[in-house]
């Protein structure tokens, strides 16, 4: 691995929200009544995940996204300011409320319902007004807790300026060639396969994609095709015990790794490790790695 003293610099344009995690001995089925036997609150949202997942490991992070005028949306930005992302282009809506997620949990498994709420507010313009830091950007991320239009535009403006540009493809939908032609990587659930890219087999899309597209699946496993073979790739620990957050704490190291200029083969690597690590910890942003935690 190669890691320099050069510090990359990476717009992450995505989510917030503030995550209510139900433990639960069972998980409910339909018109079942469970009881919890805990609840916390965390700090999440695919894009904030994101955002502090990279700057824990080293990067200079801009985070564009939006909160509502609550007392929810202030934690969010104190939190961020705390893991020393920047904020400046965080936007306050009085249309909603801040986002947030409900999550029950049992034995690592989890069924998540996320209200959007001020996270559906973010828009192209808000975008625009960090225009100047995407010339000087190494690497943009996104995923799809923002509205499509937005993705599409920043995936655009990104390329438009020659940077690296990653998608984690979650929540699944359906996404454009125009998307999946200009982003040089994207990260998916094994299970969403079909609702992002069709019908195709695993397989047909790997090969298709070859070194772009890399398929997790819960048991922090990563599967791509390097042009020539299918490489698979497992990293689970026997701390592995929360799976919230791990494809967020993948796409992190794995953008990080590529920054430094790393192979594919070894940013997969990576990012295995970073995810296996979150897993030791509740909520999504808790276990993240800090870039002083590794040796290299």
């Amino acid at each position: 691995m190669n890691f320099s003293s050069e510090q990359p610099k990476i717009i992450v344009v995505g989510s917030s929200s503030i995550d209510l995690v139900l433990e639960t001995e069972k998980l409910p089925l339909p018109n079942e009544t469970v009881l919890a036997v805990n609840s916390d609150s965390y700090f999440g949202g695919k894009g904030a995940n994101q955002a502090v997942g990279t700057a824990r490991l080293g990067a200079s992070v801009y985070f564009i996204g939006c909160v509502g005028m609550d007392p929810l949306g202030q934690q969010i930005m104190r939190n961020l300011v705390s893991e020393n992302v920047n904020v400046g282009f965080v936007h306050e809506t009085d249309k909603e409320s801040t986002g947030t997620a409900y999550v029950t949990t049992c034995d690592g498994n989890a069924a998540i319902v996320v209200v959007p709420a001020a996270n559906k507010y973010l828009n192209k313009e808000h975008v625009d007004e960090a225009d100047r830091y995407f010339t000087t950007s190494d690497l943009v991320l996104v995923q799809l807790e923002v509205s499509m239009d937005v993705v599409e535009y920043t995936v655009k403006k990104a390329k438009r300026y020659g940077k690296k540009v990653g998608l984690y493809a979650s929540p699944a939908m359906k996404i454009s060639n125009d998307i999946i032609e200009n982003v040089d990587f994207i990260v998916a659930k094994s299970s969403e396969l079909h609702v992002i890219f069709g019908e195709e087999k695993r397989e047909e899309i790997l090969k298709k994609y070859f070194n772009k597209v890399f398929v997790r699946d819960d048991t922090n496993s990563t599967i791509y095709f390097d042009g020539t073979e299918m490489k698979y790739y497992r990293n689970d620990k026997d701390s592995t015990v929360y799976k919230m957050g791990m494809g967020d704490a993948f796409t992190s190291g794995f953008a990080v790794a590529l920054c430094h200029g790393n192979s594919i083969e070894d940013c997969v690597k990576f990012g295995n490790e970073v995810s296996s690590r979150v897993s030791g910890g509740k909520g999504s942003q808790t276990g993240l790695p800090r870039i002083s935690d590794f040796n290299f």
